[in-house]
């Protein structure tokens, strides 16, 4: 009898975890509802306005709807620009004015992902 559940809620594990990856294989990585993000448009796009970059290194992401999350959390900040390297898992962030690393881990923590470390801010 033990047994029998045992294999019972071992399968009822495996449907799951089946059921799961076909969502994440439709869906990506993330497993949202939609096909994918939408991208936002930053609330300024012209560089030159930007004295400040930092490079954030940022752990969780795996797919484009990841990247495109993290730029979203980023560019709707006011005096912040950023675009995200996947493969490096970084993304370069231009400011107006100096951020704090608290600044940075908030919002990057909003955006569901952590971030790893941050590099010495450059005067553009």
């Amino acid at each position: 009898m033990g047994t029998a559940i045992i294999c019972l809620i071992l399968l009822m594990i495996c449907i799951f975890a089946i059921k799961s990856y076909i969502k994440k294989l439709r869906n990506g990585c993330c497993g949202g509802e939609s096909d994918s993000e939408k991208k936002l448009q930053p609330l300024d796009a012209d560089t030159s306005h930007y004295k400040y970059k930092y490079i954030v290194g940022i752990d969780g992401m795996s797919c484009q709807n990841c990247v495109i999350r993290v730029e979203n959390a980023f560019n709707t900040q006011e005096g912040c620009l950023a675009k995200v390297n996947l493969r490096k898992r970084n993304a370069e962030v231009l400011t107006k004015e100096t951020m704090q690393k608290a600044d940075f881990r908030r919002i990057i923590a909003r955006a569901g992902y952590e971030m790893t470390n941050v590099s010495e801010a450059e005067t553009l």
